[in-house]
């Protein structure tokens, strides 16, 4: 093929990220001719693992193309030399090479009942993907303040880590909860476990605060509220958590616990998170026949006159159902349908107007590299269970509140959403043996700094785990990630129509909402947009037969472009 110009595509993929990655292995099957492309010059989008010279320089792109991606303000501390180098004899104190690290820029974990690894096992990629236990969720807990005349200690001396209870069994063998305490707790959590009695639950409390439903409803006390909370995993303060959003989390929490082995209810994937996922998805796409093109992404609008294609950079043709897009360079290629994120769609300058016009969900994140292991954080859960190479910690809000309030010159009438940390051990690939990496993130309103309360609470953790010799920081990121929540979330098939551009054969692929754990509606958005595209509402969706003659290597070691 001389020119991608020569083709008319069925479909255009525009950006790697796991929603577009794994449509192209949805469409693997389905003889479509597929371009895939993506402005970066590597794969994963938003989802993206990258080494660390590759993270030094995303971040100076970040900040010098601050409109063409959902990242902003991207800091690092303590940055590397051109060249690391680091000889056998020299300790883990120090960073290694560059390419001994796999940063994911939006880690998340995936629960056993997540619809993407039965999604994974039928469309045979999960031959390509190997996948590790999460294994203890810890709540940081803060000592008493100092009586008056005592000297005051840093805070990150006086707290702890608590092993949060994932069960029944961990409650009972929780000494430190009483016996009044532990019958409630059995009694939410046979509630949570059992989805039949949520309805009339949730038509009673679902726009309660979840904190004054527990004390209500159960009595059960503040102090025994914050471990069920941290299950939730949410992003929001206690009053602002409803019942209705709790409720449902924590039965996904504890309904997969033992399905893939004892002890453990979530996975992450080896080498990099969901970028390992997506890079994957692509192969697939390839194997396929589809073509792959990095650093080659829509034309950006230059000025009203100047966009040949019109203000969407799109023309459609009605008697031929084709739309002409420009791609950077010149190329105008022509397709059926044209998907991507609002990031990565022909006028990708939407997104912004998008942005100002709705009020978007702002996370501050932060990837700490630290000597040390750690290993206090990683026991086995139960006999038999596989050893975690992940692990949860939570700080409450408030919990850093004194800190931070001393670090600020303005004081703020509201305390901060809780916190949270994921640890991932060397076993995940991510980084050197001896080392580990640490996921940090907060929700916050838009114009707050919580960077320091993210940078105290590594600190807090790394003083807590009392490890020799004492771990430190060797290298951070730190970012803000913008999110838009679809405007009809549980309508799977409205939320892919780009309503912004008058076609409805381009097709908009939510954001992955970035919370702690993986949200089920990514694969649903998938499918809907799959469905729109092949023509046939419940085809089957994923489920492929083995290729013959390729047995386990199917599905991606080879293609082109790839």
């Amino acid at each position: 093929m001389e020119s991608l110009s020569d083709e008319t595509w069925d479909v255009i993929l525009s950006g790697t990220g796991l929603p577009q990655s794994l449509l192209a292995l949805a469409l693997s099957r389905s003889g479509k001719k597929v371009l895939h492309i993506d402005k970066n010059d590597y794969y994963g989008g938003s989802e993206a693992a990258l080494s660390l010279q590759e993270a030094e320089a995303w971040a100076d792109a970040v900040n010098r193309e601050a409109k063409t991606s959902p990242f902003r303000n991207a800091t690092v501390l303590d940055k590397i030399k051109d060249e690391v180098t680091q000889s056998s004899e020299e300790s883990t104190q120090k960073l290694g090479f560059s390419r001994a690290y796999s940063l994911s820029l939006a880690q998340q974990l995936i629960y056993t009942r997540s619809n993407l690894l039965p999604a994974l096992v039928s469309s045979k990629v999960y031959r390509q993907l190997e996948f590790l236990a999460v294994g203890s969720w810890w709540l940081y807990e803060q000592e008493q303040k100092n009586t008056p005349g005592e000297k005051e200690e840093p805070i990150a001396q006086r707290g702890s880590l608590r092993r949060i209870p994932g069960g029944r069994e961990d409650v009972f063998a929780d000494k430190s909860i009483d016996l009044r305490s532990t019958r409630l707790l059995m009694k939410f959590l046979k509630l949570a476990a059992d989805p039949q009695s949520h309805a009339s639950i949730l038509q009673e409390w679902g726009n309660t605060p979840f904190p004054e439903f527990l004390e209500s409803h159960l009595n059960i006390s503040p102090k025994l509220q914050t471990p069920l909370l941290a299950l939730t995993a949410t992003p929001k303060t206690p009053a602002e958590t409803s019942t209705s959003y709790a409720l449902p989390r924590i039965h996904r929490h504890l309904t997969s616990i033992g399905i893939f082995g004892p002890g453990f209810g979530a996975v992450i994937p080896k080498w990099g998170g969901l970028a390992e996922v997506a890079q994957v998805s692509c192969r697939a796409g390839a194997v396929g026949g589809g073509v792959y093109v990095l650093k080659k992404g829509f034309e950006e609008k230059k000025g009203e006159r100047e966009q040949a294609l019109g203000d969407n950079g799109v023309r459609y043709d009605e008697g031929t159902g084709l739309s002409t897009v420009r791609l950077e360079g010149g190329d105008e290629v022509k397709a059926k349908w044209i998907v991507g994120s609002l990031w990565d769609l022909p006028s990708h300058s939407q997104a912004h107007k998008q942005v100002h016009d709705v009020e978007p969900n702002f996370i501050t994140r932060s990837i700490t590299i630290v000597s040390g292991t750690l290993s206090k954080l990683f026991p086995l859960l139960a006999e038999g269970a596989p050893p975690p190479a992940g692990t949860v910690i939570m700080f409450p809000t408030g919990r850093l509140e004194r800190k931070l309030e001393k670090q600020t010159t303005e004081g703020s009438s509201t305390s901060p959403p809780p916190l949270y940390l994921m640890i991932h051990s060397s076993d995940t690939g991510e980084c050197p043996a001896g080392q580990c990496i640490i996921y940090a993130q907060i929700a916050h309103p838009k114009h707050s700094e919580p960077h320091s309360l993210l940078q105290q609470a590594v600190k807090t953790l790394l003083a807590s785990v009392q490890e020799v010799p004492s771990p430190s920081i060797l290298w951070t990121l730190q970012y803000n990630q913008i999110y838009l929540s679809p405007e009809q979330p549980a309508a799977h098939d409205a939320n892919v129509n780009f309503d912004k551009i008058s076609n409805d054969h381009v097709l908009q692929l939510p954001d992955v909402a970035p919370d702690l754990a993986l949200d089920d509606d990514v694969l649903k958005h998938v499918q809907a947009a799959y469905e729109r595209i092949v023509g046939q509402e419940g085809a089957a969706f994923m489920l492929f037969e083995d290729r013959e003659g390729t047995g386990d290597a199917d599905n991606g070691t080879q293609g082109e472009g790839v």
